[in-house]
Order: C-alpha cells, then sequence, then structure tokens
C-alpha cells in the first residue's frame, strides 16, 4: 500500500458505526491495486451525530467520495447536493461521489442484490418477495426488485419511524411500478407467517445477525420456513447468520450478503473511478 500513495493519490471513505468488520476496504483497494489506480480506500467510524461535519470535512479536502452504511444512509440526505434518480426514489444514499465539490448521492444496494440473486441462479422475476426492515437497504431492494418484475411485496417492520418511511415505499413503488406491494407490522406473527408461506423469497434487510446481534434471528419459529423457500440475509458477517442457519436445517435455499456487498461495491467503483471493478478477481480473494 504505501508503495502506491503518491501525492495524487485521491481517498474514498466508508461512513458507518459499527464498521471495523467491513470487507469494503480489502475489496475496493484491492481492486485498485489490480488496475494500477491511484486511489485508496479507508473506513471511518462515524455515526449520524458527527456525519455532517465529516461530509463538510469531505468537501473541503475534496475527497473523491464515500460509502454510506449503517445507520447513516437516509442521514446523508440532508447533506448533499443532489441525487440520482434511484437514490430520490429511495430516499437513501449508500455511494456519494464528488464532482469538483458537488456532491451526488447515489444508492447502488438494491442493484447488487438483484444482481447477486441472479449471479447464484435465483430468479425471483414475476413471484412474491417477503422482506423484514424498512432502512436505506430494505428500501433500495424494494424497489429495484419492483423495477426489475418482483410481481408482489411484503414488508415488514418495527412500528418505529422507519414505519412511516416504507408508507412512503409503498407509494412510490405503486404510483411507479406494477408491482403489488403492501406493509405489515413485523410484530404480527401471524401476517408474517402467512406472508412468507407464498413467497418465493424471504429477505432479512435489517442489522439482526449482525454483531451486536449475532445471537439473534427475526424468525424463530423454524416452522415458518418451508423447504421450496429461498431465504437471503444482506448480513455477511457472519457469512451464515443464525437465520441461516435456521433456514438450512429446514431445507431452504439459502444466500448471504456477500454477493450483495460485491456487486453494490462494483457499481460504487465505477461511479468513482470510471473503471469497471475486476470482479471476478475480487470474488478469488473474498469468498
Amino acid at each position: 500500500m504505501g508503495e502506491r500513495i503518491t501525492g495524487k493519490t485521491k481517498l474514498i471513505g466508508l461512513l458507518g458505526t459499527p464498521i471495523s468488520h467491513s470487507l469494503s476496504p480489502k475489496m475496493h483497494n484491492e481492486a485498485f491495486a489490480k488496475l494500477d489506480l491511484d486511489y485508496v480506500y479507508l473506513a471511518f467510524d462515524v455515526g449520524n451525530e458527527q456525519l455532517e461535519q465529516v461530509i463538510k470535512g469531505f468537501r473541503a479536502l475534496q475527497i473523491r467520495g464515500c460509502n454510506v452504511t449503517m445507520p447513516n444512509k437516509t442521514k446523508v440526505l440532508q447533506h448533499l447536493d443532489q441525487l440520482s434518480p434511484a437514490a430520490e426514489l429511495a430516499g437513501a444514499v449508500n455511494t456519494v461521489v464528488n464532482d469538483n465539490g458537488v456532491l451526488t448521492g447515489h444508492i447502488t444496494d438494491g442493484t447488487g442484490y438483484m444482481r447477486a440473486l441472479k449471479e447464484d441462479g435465483i430468479d425471483v422475476i414475476g413471484q412474491k418477495m417477503t422482506i423484514a426492515g424498512a432502512g436505506g437497504a430494505a428500501t433500495a431492494i424494494c424497489i429495484q426488485a419492483a423495477l426489475d418484475g418482483v410481481r408482489e411485496i411484503s414488508i415488514f417492520n418495527q412500528k418505529d419511524a422507519f414505519y412511516e418511511r416504507a408508507q412512503q415505499t409503498v407509494q412510490n413503488i405503486t404510483s411507479k411500478t406494477n408491482c403489488q406491494v403492501r406493509l405489515f407490522d413485523l410484530n404480527d406473527q401471524v401476517a408474517l407467517r402467512r406472508e412468507i408461506g407464498d413467497s418465493a423469497i424471504f429477505t432479512n434487510a435489517t442489522s439482526v445477525g449482525m454483531k451486536p446481534l449475532e445471537t439473534f434471528s427475526l424468525i424463530e419459529d423454524p416452522t415458518m420456513l418451508r423447504p421450496e423457500l429461498v431465504v437471503s440475509d444482506v448480513v455477511y458477517i457472519p457469512q451464515q447468520s443464525k437465520l441461516l442457519k435456521m433456514a438450512e436445517k429446514q431445507g431452504c435455499r439459502t444466500i448471504n450478503g456477500l454477493g450483495m456487498m460485491l456487486w453494490q461495491g462494483a457499481r460504487a467503483f465505477e461511479l468513482w473511478t470510471g473503471e469497471e471493478m475486476p470482479v471476478e478477481y475480487i470474488k478469488q480473494l473474498l469468498f
């Protein structure tokens, strides 16, 4: 790394908390080195309280861009100059590009998730999805799934601040696509069982299953998971969350968040550098 850094090296950051577990620095720095690009990617432990000052600092220092992860994906919007159409629709950002002081927010989580399913041979187009969560990643997944042709989506979330956001997501999807989408209280276990029961895929798009919640699962009753169901998790550390372990025992096909992390990162990499990430090379390193 020391041999690559020069006086012209461009910095890209990752803003979130907790953040030390992230594979993104390894993924991007290895890709930069492979393509001999003069960039470096660093992780910064930043929560909502510090976010405004950090973004101001990034702008002043002419940082090329950053990734934004939990809990900052929605909070960051108020500190940016403009949004991509997808980010505006989702109301969340996971990638920021700095073009001469103009900060543009993008959302690549949804495209990354759908590409990961496709690469794994999982076809959910024309079928029903049930998803838990209403944060930035969950919203991006729902919107991209609807745009790509998923027939029906059932969203489950606790009745907290994100529940109101999910109501807006339902309106956005309904007005912009032909997908049927409904919102439910996550505490309604009867509804959760019913909606999972006729879904092709169930997705956990919350942080439950990731540190410090690695001993928990949103699904506590394994009988909710029939063998024909695909169970996916945006969590990738641990690579097999408690939910995925339970699903595997039930005979379900499972997919963790590594593929989504890879493909959303590949799109962000292209936005910053104008180059395609060497995905097959990165796969070999990370997987």
